[in-house]
């Protein structure tokens, strides 16, 4: 790239000084990608922050992907990795080459190296690590011999340690002369000779403290620990439980490994509760940049199985067909005593497994929690009966159709409210993730008991 003189306006300015693509910004950006005008879009984009450079290269398309990319060239921030999901970490490393690709991931940290170097295939993850510096590989290896999504690969292993019988002047010496500490820290561990962890100190308290003050007298209490093959979701859990500043990650003798910072696990909460509501859609995982091809057939196979939900609900309706034949209202006004139960239904599920996320849901208040959700479920289908009650008997001026549909409807929501909590609970205790599962199973109870409830009732009461 050629050398080029700063772009003097606005938008330039603010790519400088401001955090997150801003609508003026991104329409600045799009216009020099229109015209191609390659001076105007590095002044734009080489200022960004690392995470707005991976948000910029998501919203655009491949060709101007690849504009952006050249712009950068070559003083790429390696910290966009970091922040890039699959496929499109994929199709940055194709326009970048290998041979760049693995210059920025082995000038990543060692734990977002892990991170981008765990989603490769075995045979580019070998020519990646090379290019990692030896210092850094084998921490590197060690934790991509973690279980995915486990605290072994979210950890940082240059972690900052002392024994417990130093006092706070050698502390800060040795913190003061080291050359290998990481570049931010927010606590030091005290450790005992076998370099398993007795407590966590921050680094306030160390600096409050005169030099000659024991490392002992300022810990408080024993540190909040996890083994190295703990998943993610429970460290999460921790974080937002207790709320340390740092977690230390310690192998099966309870030797300190390394630690989780508070700020690493920002992006795996946000993962996490993600993941819940696309799975509660139906979805595995993100798709939105993924091919046609490749949408089609994560969503096809969930699709299939709400098929044959969707046809157990439509044996049900057989079996009642002659009393449709003779009541035709009776095929106009079902579909909302099914919609209904499965929106009821849909809104307890949500929170039940939201909770059991959060483990605010356990078996302790189960009972509790199932016993509210049928109470709401009748009270709100009571008085939705009497809105679809009245409505259905001036609309067919049948007061009997009114009742059926009125009955059916409270019937419905009470089952509903208490499946919405139950099937979480069920799955659950069964190991089966219930945001992936629950969504398919409630909609096939509240189709099948409202289209049996109303049919059944207008078959006895109507005919």
């Amino acid at each position: 790239m050629t050398e080029t003189a700063p772009v003097r306006d606005d938008a330039a300015r603010e790519a400088h000084d401001l955090y997150g693509l801003t609508p003026d910004l991104l329409r600045a950006i799009l216009e020099a990608l229109d015209r191609e005008d390659a001076i105007r879009l590095e002044a734009l984009v080489v200022p960004l922050h690392a995470a707005d450079i991976a948000d910029l290269l998501e919203q655009i398309a491949g060709p101007q992907r690849g504009l952006v990319i050249e712009a950068l060239r070559p003083d790429i921030d390696p910290d966009v990795l970091a922040h890039l999901d699959e496929p499109l970490l994929s199709d940055v490393r194709e326009r970048l080459g290998m041979g760049e690709f693995s210059r920025l991931v082995g000038a990543l940290d060692a734990d977002d190296a892990v991170e981008v170097i765990g989603g490769l295939d075995d045979g580019l993850r070998e020519e990646v690590l090379a290019a990692v510096p030896a210092a850094d590989r084998r921490a590197v290896q060690e934790g991509l011999g973690f279980p995915d999504d486990s605290a072994g690969r979210l950890m940082r292993r240059d972690v900052v340690a002392a024994p417990m019988f130093w006092n706070v002047g050698q502390t800060i010496d040795h913190l003061r002369s080291a050359t290998d500490l990481p570049d931010e820290f927010y606590a030091v561990f005290a450790v005992d000779p076998g370099h398993k962890p007795l407590g966590m100190i921050g680094l306030g308290a160390i600096l409050r403290s005169g030099r000659e003050v024991g490392l002992g007298t300022l810990v408080d209490g024993e540190p909040v620990t996890v083994r190295a093959d703990t998943d993610q979701e429970e460290v999460s859990y921790l974080f937002q439980q207790y709320g340390p500043s740092e977690v230390a990650v310690v192998d099966g003798a309870g030797r300190l490994l390394g630690a989780i910072a508070f700020d690493d696990m920002v992006d795996v909460m946000s993962e996490e509760s993600e993941e819940d509501v696309l799975r509660l859609g139906g979805v595995a995982g993100t798709d939105l940049h993924d091919t046609i091809a490749r949408t089609t057939r994560k969503r096809f196979l969930w699709l299939l199985v709400n098929l044959a939900t969707a046809v157990l609900a439509s044996v049900v309706i057989g079996a009642f067909e002659g009393a449709i034949q003779q009541i035709v209202a009776l095929a106009v006004l079902m579909p909302i005593v099914a919609s209904m139960g499965g929106n009821a239904g849909t809104q307890a599920m949500t929170v039940a497994v939201r909770a059991l996320a959060t483990k605010d849901l356990t078996r302790a208040n189960a009972a509790r929690v199932i016993v509210k959700e049928i109470v709401v479920g009748l009270l709100n289908g009571l008085l939705l009966a009497v809105v679809m009650g009245v409505a259905a008997w001036l609309w067919f001026r049948d007061p009997a159709l009114g009742g059926v549909i009125a009955l059916a409807m409270v019937a419905n929501l009470l089952v509903a409210g208490m499946s919405g909590a139950l099937i979480p609970l069920a799955l659950d205790r069964f190991k089966v993730d219930p945001a992936v599962a629950a969504g398919v199973v409630l909609t096939t109870v509240t189709d099948v008991v409202g289209f049996f409830a109303f049919l059944a009732l207008g078959a006895a009461l109507l005919l």
